[in-house]
C-alpha cells in the first residue's frame, strides 16, 4: 500500500479494479480506491480542498479539484482518521493517480498541503 506522511498527516491508498463495472470492449476501465488520512498532529484539521492528476496509459491526462471529498469537508482530531471510498474511470488498463489535499490547522488558521502518494491503476491481468 503506498504512503506518504507530510506534515504530521499520514496518506494511505488502497485500490481495486472493478470488473463489474467496467466494459472492455467500450474501453472503460472502472477503479476504486480507499483514502485513509491519520492526524499525527498534536492539533485538529479540516480538509478543505483536493486536487488530482490522473494519467491514462492513451495519453489522456486530466486533472480534478474541488471542495472536500466525497462531498464532506471533515475535521480530523489528533491521533484519529478518516477515510473515504472513490472512483476513477480510465480508458485504458492501466493508468496512475497522485495529488495533494488542502488542510487547515484548527487551532492557528493556517493552511497547508499534504501530499498523495502517487499509486498505480491497472487491471490484474496485465501484471503478467
Amino acid at each position: 500500500m503506498p504512503y506518504k506522511i507530510s506534515e504530521g498527516v499520514k496518506i494511505t491508498v488502497e485500490n481495486a479494479y472493478q470488473p463489474e463495472y467496467s466494459d472492455p470492449a467500450q474501453q472503460e476501465y472502472l477503479f476504486a480506491y480507499k483514502i485513509t488520512i491519520e492526524n499525527n498532529n498534536s492539533f485538529p484539521v479540516q480538509l478543505l480542498r483536493r486536487y488530482w492528476f490522473i494519467a491514462d496509459s492513451t495519453g489522456e491526462n486530466r486533472e480534478v479539484e474541488g471542495e472536500g471529498v466525497v462531498g464532506v469537508q471533515p475535521v480530523i482530531n489528533p491521533g484519529k482518521s478518516y477515510q473515504y471510498i472513490s472512483t476513477c474511470n480510465l480508458q485504458s488498463e492501466l493508468g496512475k493517480m497522485k495529488g495533494m489535499y488542502l488542510l487547515e490547522n484548527l487551532h492557528n488558521k493556517k493552511t497547508f498541503e499534504v501530499i498523495i502518494p502517487e499509486f498505480q491503476l491497472q487491471v490484474p491481468y496485465k501484471l503478467n
